[in-house]
């Protein structure tokens, strides 16, 4: 071979080395490329699962705020009706108390010394209560224990409400 075949062939070594760089170049990039996007792919199937848990969850959160709202909206209307249902019972017997319809009357011990009144032990043969003396109340008297023994049924409802709200928040 000669020297001017084998600066030929040098040079046209030379000329290929870059082209076969770029095409070495360039098929590396498409595997690349094609790794990438499948890594793009499989990440995007991970966000879509991750996704879909966690929409899952917000609706089960929120399905069971729902039902605690409903609970919590029966417990307080039947508490609500209970309280009314009270006053107006209250209101009943105070309505009584001020027409003279009903008395409220205590039952006496006959037997205390530093009472001081003579009291008969019988009732007389009118009367519906069995059992010892009995004085009657004056209606004044009564109408405050009647608002009393309001007040306390009143409280006494508020705590059952309070124990029902903190027993369903606390399942």
């Amino acid at each position: 071979m000669s020297t001017a075949a084998l600066k030929l062939a040098v040079v046209g070594a030379l000329a290929l080395l870059p082209i076969t760089a770029v095409g070495v170049w360039q098929v590396q990039e498409w595997r690349y490329a094609k790794r990438l996007a499948d890594q793009a792919g499989l990440h995007q199937g991970d966000l879509t699962v991750i996704s879909n848990a966690a929409a899952a969850q917000a609706r089960a959160e929120q399905d069971k705020r729902l039902a605690l709202e409903q609970r919590l909206s029966a417990s307080d209307q039947s508490h609500h009706e209970a309280l009314t249902n009270a006053k107006k019972n209250q209101a009943r017997l105070r309505d009584r108390l001020a027409t003279s319809d009903l008395r409220l009357s205590v039952l006496l011990d006959t037997t205390d010394p530093a009472g001081g009144f003579p009291v008969p032990a019988s009732t007389d043969a009118g009367g519906l209560d069995h059992g010892g003396a009995r004085a009657r109340l004056d209606p004044a008297h009564a109408q405050r224990i009647v608002d009393i023994t309001e007040d306390g049924d009143e409280g006494l409802i508020a705590l059952k409400a309070c124990q029902a709200y903190v027993r369903e928040i606390s399942r």
